[in-house]
């Protein structure tokens, strides 16, 4: 009988490469801030359809249409109110314990909320207990939201390659285009098997007002099991690890980042608050315009046949995405966004030209092909703002107060620019016209461009020594 000494019968150990390594990390990551967002913006955008076409005929009483549109579009803008606490919430844990394991906790707030709205009696069932909670849970979409964003944009630029931060931070963004046409692709393929049109034309007992609208909020079960597989596949980002290596987290990261960044929090807020505005009188409000009836200032276009013309603006704002990063690493945050809200700018004073019933016509008469302009240009507007910044906002914030400080710069901007808007653009076109609307929008602009005029570039920032003086 012999024996080898000295001699290892284990297998011999496996070389890496660690350029494949680290590209295989950025795809993982890529996926996971991609996914995430998507699933989160498709439960917001669930909400946001159903809360024009049907939630004013189930949740909320009375004959004056426009009224029950404005309590509908109310609770819809109560998520915006919870967004900045969410931001503090899950920004608090995401700079204390890490990224990961608070994107997954933000994904689950915002998925079970969702799931509850697709299985809550109406009004006619349990009176006024129906709207309350209806309230309480769009509230806490809105806590889930508030913590996703941030978290994910921090994925995307604490992982990313030198030179390539918002080409990289462009991926969570992918999430609110892909998240509407998931959304409003689900309402519209529900409402031609339904036979659905609106609830003018189909009353109020027909199948997809009794059941058909819960599908897509009950089927994000489906979305969230896929969300948190691939987040669960995730490591926490290297700049937090360097972090903790460092003793950087502080023990109250809100505290810290009102004390140390208060003026990068205004900064980013008034940063973002034409993105909001702009993207939610492109989504919310105007699909209330669009398929309102001429009585109360709108378009008449049947539900279906908006859902088809918005669902090929949003391709546009997809494909703009990637513009916006690649502009704002080849010429800087600052100089790309300052051209791009001029733009916007300028297409808020165009509102009156291209939309008001006597230039556009209404119902039959309508011209689809200067709605679909309109929508398009709007949609691409917003992708070129929208796209970088998940890479603006992170990089103003150092690493132990990043998650909490771009999550409130970034939900602050929602109350401010998006909890109103809907609402205001209600108003505005009921009592002044759609002319008023689009000067909502200019104004909203002018003050983001002031905001970019005074803010520091941050394209050549160093995610890890940022704030480190």
């Amino acid at each position: 009988m012999s024996t080898s000494v000295g001699r290892s019968t284990s297998p011999e150990p496996e070389i890496t490469d660690p350029i494949t390594t680290a590209k295989t990390l950025r795809n993982r990551v890529r996926a996971a801030s991609l996914v995430g967002t998507t699933i989160e913006f498709y439960d917001f955008y669930v909400y946001a359809t159903a809360a024009v076409a049907v939630f004013p005929a189930l949740f909320f009483t009375g004959e004056d249409e426009t009224a029950k549109l404005l309590a509908s579009m109310a609770t819809f803008g109560a998520a915006f109110i919870a967004r900045p606490i969410g931001s503090v919430l899950f920004g608090h844990f995401g700079d204390r314990v890490g990224r990961k394991v608070t994107l997954i906790g933000a994904l689950l707030t915002m998925g079970i909320a969702t799931i509850l709205i697709g299985l809550l009696p109406t009004y006619y069932s349990i009176g006024l207990w129906a709207p309350i909670i209806l309230t309480i849970l769009r509230f806490c979409q809105g806590l889930g939201l508030g913590g996703e964003w941030s978290g994910a944009a921090l994925l995307a630029t604490e992982y990313a390659e030198e030179g390539k931060r918002a080409r990289a931070a462009m991926w969570p963004q992918l999430g609110a285009p892909f998240g509407f046409i998931l959304a409003n692709g689900f309402f519209l393929i529900l409402t031609v098997l339904m036979g659905f049109t609106t609830l003018a034309d189909s009353g109020d007992s027909h199948a997809f007002l009794v059941w058909g609208w819960r599908i897509p909020f009950i089927a994000s079960i489906v979305m969230v099991l896929v969300g948190l597989y691939v987040r669960f596949s995730l490591e926490e980002t290297p700049v937090f690890k360097t972090a903790v290596e460092r003793s950087e987290p502080v023990k109250s990261p809100v505290i810290e980042v009102f004390k140390t960044s208060w003026l990068q929090i205004i900064q980013g807020t008034f940063i973002m608050l034409a993105t909001y505005v702009l993207f939610y009188l492109m989504t919310a409000w105007i699909l209330s315009y669009g398929i309102g009836s001429g009585e109360v200032g709108g378009l008449g276009i049947p539900y279906r046949n908006f859902l088809v013309v918005q669902l090929i603006a949003v391709v546009l704002f997809a494909a703009t995405i990637p513009v916006s990063g690649w502009l704002a690493d080849k010429y800087g945050r600052r100089s790309s966004l300052l051209v791009i809200t001029g733009g916007i700018v300028v297409f808020g004073f165009l509102f009156g030209w291209f939309i008001n019933p006597e230039n556009l016509g209404t119902g039959d008469d309508l011209s689809m092909v200067r709605l679909v302009v309109f929508l398009g240009l709007g949609m691409a507007l917003m992708g070129l703002t929208f796209g970088s910044m998940s890479a603006v906002l992170p990089e103003l914030f150092p690493t132990n107060v990043r998650y909490t400080g771009s999550g409130i710069a970034y939900n602050v901007a929602s109350i401010l620019g998006a909890a109103l808007t809907p609402y205001a653009a209600v108003w505005l076109n009921a009592s002044y016209g759609v002319s008023a609307v689009g000067m909502y929008l200019s104004a909203a602009a002018v003050i983001t461009f002031v905001a970019l005029w005074l803010s520091p570039e941050t394209r050549h920032v160093d995610m890890v020594e940022v704030g480190n003086k």
